[in-house]
């Protein structure tokens, strides 16, 4: 039992070390409840208010704690958001529907 423990909390540990940030998030942050995609790839996010935004200005948002639950990486040059690692695969924006933009 305490083997498994370990093992979940350092598997937590090594997906929190591919996020370049984990910002703080406001106490009225927006969250993310839908995946804008384009050929299978993500342009942008849909925000627990209705409203949608692209890749770019998502990743400016979370920054400034106005997104929760998301930490920022990057592939390249450029910056996108993911999931903070937790016990629950429900809440990882891959589990998101896709909605259009």
């Amino acid at each position: 039992m305490e083997s498994k423990k370990n093992t979940a909390n350092l598997t937590a540990a090594l997906a929190q070390n591919t996020l370049d940030e984990i910002p703080q998030p406001k106490s009225d942050a927006k969250e993310i409840v839908g995946l804008v995609k384009h050929s299978g790839k993500i342009d942008g996010y849909q925000l627990s208010d209705g409203s949608t935004v692209n890749k770019e200005e998502g990743v400016r948002m979370a920054k400034a704690g106005d997104i929760k639950g998301v930490g920022v990486a990057h592939r390249g040059d450029t910056e996108y958001l993911k999931s903070i690692p937790d016990s629950s695969d429900n809440n990882n924006l891959g589990s998101l529907p896709s909605v259009s933009g």
